[in-house]
């Protein structure tokens, strides 16, 4: 039973908190059942399980105080468990790259709409946030560990390429075929050197009057249906070619 609130296992997780200790210890932590059932489904292996006492949940037992005071939860948790950082070593077909996009809410929840609609690979590029953070990884419900994200440049993105963009875009339609799909922080939408290596741009309708723009994780939800909803259509024989001959 861990007791004290200098032990080693919890000053561990309180590091886990900054990026630069994660990035240095090639860990990250993760709160709550959900996520330690999801990272255990993906084959993952935790290297450190802390449980509150009497919540029969395996790993190290700790005081339920002790570990809600190293929790970023308001409402404390039952479980922490610590895992090794995993990243994708290549970005497969189909693909969202995103650029600058800071919030790590936003960022975990394109991974989760990615995993769920496409099993896509996540790429971020420069001044995307950690989506090892513990925000991000809450935001994930767990597809960072079924479809870990991958850091690189837009260059090792497959094409054809499609960009998202606030405005002057052409419509849903134009995702058909796409292989990766480019999206920018709200406000600065996309840089031109991303733009310039994209096919085509693409814009999704608003209803006149309405907020002028969307959510970055809304519009990657959207736009993952769409590109499913396609490969759908195209891997799907028509009626008439289906139907027996009568």
């Amino acid at each position: 039973m861990i007791a004290s609130p200098r032990n080693e296992k919890l000053k561990l997780v309180r590091r886990l908190r900054e990026r630069k200790h994660r990035e240095r210890e090639g860990l990250f932590a993760t709160e709550g059942e959900d996520l330690l059932e999801a990272g255990l489904a993906a084959g993952a292996e935790p290297r450190l399980l802390l449980s509150a006492a009497g919540s029969a949940l395996g790993g190290d037992e700790v005081e339920p105080e002790l570990l809600a005071g190293v929790s970023s939860l308001g409402s404390g948790t039952r479980a922490i468990a610590v895992w090794p950082l995993v990243w994708s070593e290549t970005a497969a077909t189909p693909c969202l790259y995103l650029h600058g996009v800071a919030d790590p809410g936003n960022v975990g929840a394109i991974v989760r709409s990615a995993h769920a609609l496409l099993d896509a690979t996540v790429v971020l590029g420069p001044g995307c946030a950690d989506p090892f953070s513990p925000k991000a990884t809450r935001a994930s419900m767990g597809s960072l560990f079924a479809r870990p994200p991958l850091r690189a440049g837009l260059a090792e993105t497959p094409a054809p390429r499609v960009s998202l963009v606030a405005h002057g875009g052409g419509g849903l339609e134009s995702l058909a075929g796409a292989a990766t799909v480019c999206l920018g922080a709200e406000r600065e939408g996309l840089p031109e050197e991303v733009l310039a290596g994209c096919g085509a741009r693409v814009t999704i309708p608003l209803r006149a009057g309405a907020a002028e723009s969307l959510n970055v994780a809304a519009a990657a939800a959207i736009a993952c249906e769409r590109m499913a909803s396609g490969a759908e259509r195209i891997s799907s024989p028509s009626m008439s070619e289906a139907a027996p001959d009568a």
